[in-house]
């Protein structure tokens, strides 16, 4: 059955951006024309104003550091979701051009049949399909224990009859404002089925916007390396070649490296601003669910939710900065392949284009978190030790 399925999601226009695409389509941020874009877009609007209750309903609670927390670390995540889709939405016509660019060049590479050209793509895709899948289904068991950690918390806490009697109010999925009374009976119903939809909106948002960013970045590492490989084989053993059929190889990775350049330029314009509200935010959701994790209120029910929550929260920013690591790490040695060719048995003039080609390649190509910021391993280590520091003062402050 799930092979089943794999197949359904593949595209043969799409040979790497199948699924992702697929996923993208349902959540309505790879939008076709016509009466389902106004759908699409009247339910990222509707997003847009839950999120605001979210931030009324911390104004509310504010003096509740407890609560006030609680509240923050899934409205942080809930302005992150409408951001990545409204940009999604907003971009339509740049990431088109990231997408038709990926998928043009596969294509023509395919259609090639070239042995070493056909195995660098499956390898890379074969990657792809596994990474999409395990974090597809890393976001839905986060979905799924966000919505239920509150009804199993009720069924387990020994205060259930005081909820029942009308004592205490019954636990809910996330904090948002409403004009009415959400503690009790229909109001109570009318707001867990809110909060459940806008939990599946959110999750299916950043498993899809994530997974294709992370997907495309892959394909940038895979193409490096096929231009590496590609530079090593410029010149073969005891192989004549003219001149122009020599400089036609030379320029053919010289296009190739400036197309990569181009495009990985355009993902990370599309990407950074995005990321650098992300790297402050997740900062911050660190530092939020790691409090929650520690005060002595917390039941263990929430301290499993939590835990959850907060693994897919790391989860989340490691797959970025380790994807945007690799990248630029392929690009920092993709010249080695003009070396490794036998470039110095060509003659002078061949010669002075393959240094040319070989000083090209050495332009390091690396993703951003906005102006300052590198999505690095580096960085991620970083933001832990940040997050971790703002706990400590805000543990201190507590005390």
């Amino acid at each position: 059955m799930l092979e089943r399925l794999s197949k359904y999601l593949e595209n043969p226009n799409h040979p790497l951006l199948g699924p992702t695409l697929y996923g993208l389509k349902c959540w309505g941020m790879w939008q076709p024309l016509g009466v389902n874009r106004i759908i699409y877009n009247a339910i990222h609007f509707f997003a847009i104003l839950f999120v605001i209750s979210q931030y009324v309903e911390l104004w509310f609670i504010r003096s509740n550091m407890e609560l006030a927390i609680r509240n923050l670390s899934v409205t942080m995540l809930s302005t992150v979701c409408v951001i990545k889709a409204g940009t999604f939405v907003f971009w339509q016509k740049s990431w088109n051009d990231v997408i038709d660019y990926v998928s043009g060049l596969e294509n023509i590479q395919l259609s090639k049949r070239d042995r070493i050209t056909n195995s660098v793509i499956s390898e890379y895709t074969k990657y792809s399909r596994s990474i999409t899948y395990s974090y597809w289904v890393l976001v839905t068991a986060t979905v799924f224990t966000v919505i239920l950690a509150p009804l199993v918390g009720f069924l387990s806490s020994s205060d259930k009859d005081l909820m029942l009697n009308g004592t205490l109010a019954y636990p809910e999925i996330m904090s948002s404002w409403l004009p009415f009374n959400r503690s009790r009976g229909f109001g109570y119903w009318v707001a867990a089925i809110e909060h459940s939809l806008i939990c599946f909106y959110g999750g299916g948002v950043v498993a899809n916007y994530d997974s294709n960013a992370i997907v495309l970045m892959s394909f940038f590492a895979g193409q490096l390396k096929l231009l590496s490989i590609n530079c090593a084989r410029l010149f073969n053993d005891n192989e004549v070649l003219k001149y122009s059929d020599t400089m036609k190889r030379i320029k053919d990775c010289h296009h190739h490296h400036v197309e990569i350049v181009k495009f990985s330029m355009v993902l990370n314009s599309l990407l950074s601003p995005v990321m650098f509200l992300y790297v402050i935010i997740c900062s911050l959701m660190i530092c939020a669910s790691a409090i929650q994790l520690t005060a002595e209120g917390t039941s263990n029910m929430q301290r499993i939710w939590i835990s959850e929550y907060l693994m897919a929260l790391i989860a989340q920013l490691f797959i970025y900065c380790w994807h945007s690591n690799e990248v630029l790490h392929m690009s920092s040695k993709v010249d080695e392949g003009v070396y490794a060719s036998h470039w110095s048995a060509q003659n002078v003039r061949v010669r002075r284009s393959v240094v040319l080609l070989g000083g090209q390649l050495r332009r390091p190509i690396v993703f951003t978190a906005g102006p300052f910021t590198k999505l690095t391993i580096s960085t991620f280590v970083a933001i832990l030790k940040g997050s971790y520091s703002y706990y400590t003062l805000l543990s201190k402050k507590e005390d």
